[in-house]
């Protein structure tokens, strides 16, 4: 029979010692402390404009959470980007549907998944936000909720999109592709003159994928995740593995115990290459910690991210795990 002398001793080793694995697991971090400068990063090239209209609100003094819904409004209403929002590729189907989420530096969130018709899912996910005691709503009820909102019902399949879904009939195959330009979700980190952080991500998914498939980027944790005290993280690539491991919370939890943004990108995508047939799916991690510190890792070459820093909006490679491609 224990007594309660050893029990409590007990206890207490077992939580110490399940610390020292975490802090082994993540390897020899330490954390950069203080205040970082008004900086934008987000996920491929499509960040490019992104970032211009987010550094606008920033450079004027506005808030992070402004910032980051008026960044990833530019590929959402953007006929080119095929894979955020208006000019999504449809589902198999034929129909364009958008998922997206947001937060704010005080932890508060809004999300819509499986929406149709809005040009800004963003914008949406914000008045969820705001307006209401939920964090997501999802199918006919967000559109229900956006148009009692005052959004505008739309059409959002372009004749380009169009043309790509009856061309994919043709053969009706479905096979993720590891890269490509432009193809994916869009995420957005900011830090704001405060020193504030705040996140966002949006996206219409995958091409022709099942009616009603619902990927990471909605998802708190998964697609966006942030926490003030410690940064945050974004995810692109293939939703169904970011939603297996919860990526972005993974990479925020292990900068909290000491990693540095690229260290932790590298293990969260370390935690899928390992438990998952990355070799025919794309993932990445960016990640942006309270310091300023950035990070950026995928599984396969090929990611790329664009970082405003105040001076200049460049894009970047981020670097990669498969070594031998």
């Amino acid at each position: 029979m224990i007594n309660r002398r050893k029990f409590l001793l007990a206890t207490t080793l077992a939580s110490a010692a399940s610390m020292l694995n975490l802090k082994r697991a993540a390897g020899k971090f330490s954390v950069q402390k203080g205040k970082g400068k008004p900086m934008v990063i987000s996920t491929w090239n499509h960040g490019m404009p992104a970032n211009e209209a987010a550094w606008k609100i920033i450079e004027a003094g506005g808030k992070a959470i402004d910032a980051v819904e008026a960044g990833v409004k530019v590929p959402e209403s953007d006929p080119e980007s095929n894979s955020v929002g208006y000019g999504g590729y449809p589902d198999r189907d034929g129909n364009v549907t958008l998922d997206a989420c947001i937060m704010d530096e005080t932890g508060n969130c809004g999300s819509v998944s499986f929406l149709q018709h809005i040009v800004h899912p963003i914008s949406v996910a914000r008045k969820v936000m705001e307006n209401t005691p939920h964090v997501m709503l999802s199918g006919e009820g967000a559109l229900k909720f956006a148009l009692d909102q005052g959004f505008k019902k739309e059409n959002l399949l372009t004749d380009k999109a169009k043309a790509a879904w009856v061309k994919w009939l043709e053969s009706g195959k479905y096979k993720p592709m590891i890269n490509k330009e432009n193809h994916d979700t869009i995420g957005l980190l900011v830090i704001d003159q405060k020193g504030d952080i705040s996140g966002a991500c949006t996206t219409s998914g995958l091409a022709w994928k099942y009616y009603g498939r619902v990927g990471d980027s909605p998802i708190i944790g998964a697609g966006m995740f942030v926490d003030n005290e410690v940064g945050g993280a974004v995810a692109t690539g293939m939703g169904e593995a970011v939603l297996k491991t919860l990526g972005t919370f993974l990479v925020v939890e292990l900068m909290r115990n000491g990693a540095t943004p690229q260290e932790a990108c590298e293990e969260a995508v370390k935690r899928i290459a390992a438990k998952q047939n990355a070799k025919d799916f794309q993932v990445g991690y960016l990640a942006l910690d309270k310091s300023g510190n950035h990070g950026a890792h995928c599984i396969h070459k090929g990611f790329s991210y664009a970082l405003h820093n105040g001076v200049q909006n460049k894009m970047h490679d981020a670097s990669f795990h498969l070594k031998d491609e």
